[in-house]
């Protein structure tokens, strides 16, 4: 017997899939701004599981710009370094442009559980056990079909966003193309007790026997990832073992650190893929039903929390009309090229990382010495990485609509630092609210709208890359929107609201 369950009002409702980071990082963001939220997760508890240990520096200023980083900071191992391919020589990240100049060591079940608190305080209906069998779409939204554990029932929504992985549900329904190629290379991992384990944190070693990298766990617990040369197939090897791990371990290391006591052991895949869209009317995807590859340098959960970070403000301001339905497509030509560079670096990563023959290793060892010994090249890659390299081409001629506006400033684009404004005033500080920030610092604002916060005055800072400029619109992303030289006067009130 089919069922209407009770929802939200449709017309400023939606309905994500997947209560992973990303779903959960999307759930808060939606409701910091005023939609209604109904997360469908067909697991009935959280995964004990963590895919994803690693969160980047870019990241970090996400949950900065929302003031909820500090409980990551808390319990996290802050590492100061980062790799591009497993290679020896590692990218320094301290010289980043950033307040978190590290990779954080946290793993996915923690940070699962932090979002999840963020998301159920902000108000999100987060129904584990429910599951998305099927949708579509009509004229005034979305009829979302779904069963949990009282039976089929039927929600209606304004949209749906699909964070349900790379098997996707929501892309699936919706007929959204995902081409790419399929698994060429096999890796694996194994979270294990240590009884002499590594003394640095991160250890790694790579020979023409294989590639291992072991990671420091809490709870005594130290997670081993690497690939072989016979991991080079097209068919799945079978079932990854411990008796196959310590073998492994022994024979690439010389040590298998008296290994003991598997608490999860893994294989995965090289396959690498793209949605050929992210949006198709009123269905978006996020994370990794956008996009699939190997999970080299541990970028995946980050780039999908970076996804949602983006679409968040975007399909909040359309649904209480503060912007037209047309900036939803800036989602898609803003963040497609980022997951598109994202398969290129774990692509090449790959290459990297699977470099057994003798030509293989003297091209990691040639591109080692480059890391070593060329910091802007090292800079370059430890950007890409981090997330802080991310600059987008649209510009906002006001605080939603996009447009030329001033595109042709160096800053249009990029993400903005946390600039100091007063004595007691960050930039991310002001970003809390998730609304567009007005940096004034001409004195020239005339009455904005009451969507965007207004910050007159002068910044308290040493920036020299923001030496000159008299104004400019900070988007809810972190990025700017638009900015302008003192010597032009500031905007109007048509402008900025």
């Amino acid at each position: 017997m089919r069922t209407h369950h009770p929802h939200p009002h449709p017309h400023s409702h939606v309905v994500i899939a997947g209560a992973g980071p990303v779903g959960l990082w999307l759930a808060a963001e939606l409701r910091l701004g005023g939609a209604r939220v109904t997360v469908l997760e067909a697991r009935s508890e959280p995964s004990p599981h963590s895919k994803a240990l690693t969160v980047h520096p870019r990241t970090l200023e996400v949950l900065a710009l929302r003031g909820a980083v500090e409980p990551f900071l808390a319990e996290g191992l802050r590492i100061p370094d980062g790799h591009f391919g497993a290679l020896d020589q590692r990218l320094d990240f301290s010289v980043l442009d950033t307040p978190y100049p590290f990779t954080l060591a946290l793993p996915q079940v923690r940070t699962e559980a932090l979002l999840e608190e963020r998301a159920r305080a902000a108000g999100a209906d987060i129904r584990r056990g429910h599951r998305l069998t099927g949708l579509a779409e009509h004229a005034a939204g979305v009829r979302v079909d779904a069963v949990g554990p009282e039976g089929a029932y039927v929600v209606e929504a304004a949209y749906v966003v699909g964070c349900d992985g790379t098997r996707s549900t929501v892309r699936a329904a919706a007929d959204i193309a995902f081409p790419g190629t399929d698994a060429t290379v096999w890796g694996w991992l194994g979270d294990v007790v240590l009884d002499r384990p590594p003394v640095r944190p991160v250890f790694s070693a790579s020979t023409p026997r294989g590639g291992v990298m072991c990671v420091r766990l809490p709870e005594g617990v130290h997670r081993f990832v690497g690939n072989v040369p016979e991991g080079q197939r097209p068919d799945w090897p079978g079932e990854f073992t411990f008796d196959e791990l310590r073998a492994t371990v022994l024979r690439v290391v010389g040590d298998d650190f008296g290994m003991r006591d598997p608490r999860w052991l893994s294989r995965f895949g090289n396959a690498t893929r793209q949605a050929a869209t992210y949006r198709k009317g009123r269905v978006l995807l996020a994370g990794d039903a956008a996009h699939m590859h190997f999970p080299a340098g541990g970028v995946g959960l980050n780039v999908g929390v970076q996804d949602a970070t983006n679409l968040g403000w975007k399909l909040a301001a359309v649904l209480r009309g503060a912007a037209p339905d047309a900036l939803l497509d800036t989602y898609h030509s803003e963040r497609h090229p980022v997951g598109a560079e994202l398969l290129t670096s774990t692509r090449a990563q790959t290459a990297l990382m699977t470099a057994y023959s003798g030509e293989g290793r003297a091209l990691r060892e040639v591109l080692g010495a480059a890391v070593a010994a060329v910091p802007a090249f090292s800079r370059r890659l430890a950007d890409g990485l981090s997330g802080l390299g991310v600059a987008y081409a649209t510009a906002y001629t006001d605080a939603y609509e996009t447009g030329d506006g001033d595109g042709g400033h160096p800053l249009t684009g990029r993400r903005a630092p946390n600039l100091r404004l007063g004595p007691d005033v960050r930039l991310f500080d002001l970003l809390h609210e998730g609304r567009p920030v007005l940096l004034d610092f001409a004195g020239h604002a005339d009455g904005p709208s009451a969507d965007v916060i207004v910050h007159q005055g002068p910044p308290d800072g040493d920036r020299h890359d923001w030496d000159g400029v008299g104004s400019a619109l900070i988007r809810p992303d972190g990025h700017v929107g638009w900015a302008r030289d003192a010597a032009r006067p500031g905007c109007a009130a048509g402008e900025a609201a």
